[in-house]
């Protein structure tokens, strides 16, 4: 049976055969331009998610449109974890800190994990990042939507335990806007965290953990009254689309390659 194909940048490619020769593993990017492209990049999508409209009557409109359907589902799970978490204050803790810090922490940490041990796959999975970060961003612009922790009967669990919190109700919310829910961020770089370590595992145990890793975020950010289950099923919806919009991009830049094309710009 053929084996699925990979991800274009990855280097998975099967070797050459006799005529043809091994092929030459890709070699790993210079550090500095990369550092450099993060950082812009990651400060270009703190500007534009800044920019999204705040207008707060629609954002909560919108957030009661999702509850119904929710509802008409049978999927609005959102309330009873929350009451679940405010109950147990060590759950609740945890959680806000959760949060805060592995969104960022583990993406960074599995992104420099890819370009010091798999750097035949770090540039395949670092557009997947940036292609599925960017329509994140269009879907905040798209559809400004309130957390569950603005509407009545939700609890901001930052605010209620005094813990740390990046996205809370209170101080926190002058310096980062409060309506980027549609899709989940966090839900997006959990599910391609998860990707890039179980593509990559050579250990039953590390594919166990990275799979837990998207799972365990999903309840997280219910239960903190952050998002709503939809907004998690739009993080995996941006995941799908950054891939398509990635390997397009592969393949555009290896077409452009080719002998009697000119160099792509």
């Amino acid at each position: 049976m053929a084996s699925p194909a990979p991800l274009p940048g990855t280097g998975r490619g099967v070797a050459g055969g006799a005529a043809g020769g091994r092929r030459a593993a890709p070699s790993r990017p210079r550090l500095w331009p990369e550092i450099l492209l993060l950082v812009l990049c990651y400060l270009a999508y703190q500007a534009v998610r800044n920019l999204v409209p705040a207008e707060h009557a629609m954002a909560a409109h919108r957030a009661y449109e999702i509850l119904e359907l929710e509802s008409s589902l049978h999927l609005d799970v959102e309330y009873d974890l929350n009451r679940m978490f405010t109950a147990h204050t060590a759950l609740a803790v945890t959680a806000n800190y959760f949060y805060a810090v592995m969104h960022f922490a583990m993406t960074i940490g599995v992104m420099v994990w890819l370009y010091l041990r798999r750097p035949a796959r770090y540039a395949g999975y670092r557009t997947l990042l940036f292609t599925t970060t960017l329509l994140g961003l269009a879907g905040f612009w798209a559809y400004p939507l309130a957390p569950p922790r603005m509407l009545p009967g939700f609890t901001d669990t930052v605010i209620a335990f005094g813990t740390w919190g990046i996205y809370d109700s209170g101080a926190g919310a002058s310096v980062t806007n409060q309506y980027a829910a549609m899709p989940s961020m966090h839900t997006a770089w959990s599910l391609w965290c998860a990707a890039a370590l179980i593509a990559a595992a050579r250990r039953w145990w590390t594919v166990v953990l990275a799979a837990l890793y998207p799972a365990v975020t999903i309840v997280v950010i219910m239960g903190t009254a952050n998002h709503f289950l939809l907004d998690a099923a739009g993080g995996g919806l941006a995941l799908a689309g950054g891939l398509a919009l990635s390997r397009g991009a592969f393949r555009v830049a290896a077409h452009a390659r080719q002998p009697g094309h000119p160099p792509a710009p």
